[in-house]
């Protein structure tokens, strides 16, 4: 991409330069998104993780997503697998049946041939399991020192049943409603810092990577109130919340007591300064339900090994304002805001 001025929304204007905060999933890659290729390329609002397309012969979703990850090998994955499960999550999670992928890669020069296979070979395995089809794709090599070791791009549709069409934009969504997730946040930073930076944990972080779809699909086999869902990538649950609060126009209420959060994970956010709320996932939803079916889609959540440690964690509240409120584990409130910077770069 040309370097160029890039504005961000009402007074505030962004650096001249492409910075890593620009690819944090905060405030400043949506302003980035929004005043660049929102703008440029028409795209309607609100913006959801696959593209509604109609045709005559019915609606398809459409997705697409690039893979940086550093180091491409980490505790419960390497890139191949986070490319196959985040595009079919991001299909499954706007309500469709992911169906076809394509996988392109840029390869760098002296790239292990054996690394590339195994890579590859975790990319079949997984379309397998999330019952997709790798179809087509394509092969760049480029010179060493033009590209860290491997980039892969993979793109996805699916077929979406038109009763499902606002599942990805929230355009159901009423006061009340419950949120629910599906488990533990904040793994799958942790399994990639550690691999990045050669950490010695006390004890082991596995990244939560997986494909979502048959979790999602079986919510929504179960349930005609589901009114939106999300997986929790870039930017962890708190940016998910602002998104939504920022959609709809209304307050969200979240007890951070109820937010499933494994031990070491939390442990090492207090001695790493991290908040776990804000750190990317890799097999996380974000479900809002009708108040009435709030129990039921969670106990088919915990009925899958996806879902095991699913919970309630908050409710669309009847505030004025588009604002997240989150009850802390003393008791005491706070705003959640968007992201504004960094937390950790290249962790999908």
């Amino acid at each position: 991409m040309r370097e160029h001025a890039i504005r961000g929304t009402g007074t505030e204007e962004m650096d001249e330069l492409i910075t890593l905060n620009q690819g944090s999933g905060g405030l400043l890659t949506h302003h980035l998104i929004v005043e660049v290729f929102q703008k440029n390329f028409g795209m309607p609002d609100p913006l959801t993780d696959s593209a509604v397309c109609d045709s005559g012969a019915g609606t398809i979703a459409f997705t697409t997503d690039s893979y940086v990850v550093d180091p491409l090998f980490f505790p419960g994955g390497n890139i191949g697998k986070l490319a196959v499960c985040g595009t079919v999550n991001d299909l499954a999670v706007s309500g469709a049946v992911p169906k076809w992928l394509s996988a392109s890669f840029i390869i760098e020069e002296g790239f292990p041939l054996g690394d590339l296979s195994l890579i590859v070979e975790t990319m079949a395995e997984e379309a397998l399991k999330a019952g997709v089809k790798i179809v087509t794709g394509d092969t760049k090599v480029v010179e060493k020192g033009k590209c860290d070791k491997l980039f892969i791009t993979t793109s996805g549709t699916g077929i979406l049943d038109s009763s499902r069409k606002h599942i990805g934009s929230g355009a159901r969504i009423t006061t009340g409603d419950r949120l629910i997730i599906n488990g533990a946040v904040g793994n799958h930073s942790l399994a990639v810092l550690g691999a990045r930076n050669q950490m010695s944990f006390s004890t082991s972080v596995i990244s939560d990577c997986a494909s979502l779809n048959r979790l999602t699909e079986s919510i929504l086999a179960g349930c005609i109130h589901v009114h939106f869902m999300r997986d929790l990538t870039r930017g962890g649950l708190a940016t998910v919340l602002n998104e939504l609060a920022g959609i709809t126009g209304k307050g969200i209420s979240v007890d951070e007591s109820s937010v499933p959060m494994d031990e070491p994970v939390r442990g090492l956010c207090e001695m790493l300064g991290f908040d776990p709320l804000y750190l990317a996932n890799e097999g996380k939803v974000l479900v809002v339900v009708g108040s009435g079916e709030a129990q039921k889609v969670l106990e088919i959540m915990r009925s899958h090994p996806l879902g095991k440690n699913a919970a309630i964690i908050g409710d669309i509240s009847d505030y004025p304002t588009p604002m997240v409120t989150l009850k802390t584990s003393i008791g005491s409130k706070r705003i959640l805001d968007m992201l504004s910077g960094l937390q950790l770069p290249r962790i999908c």
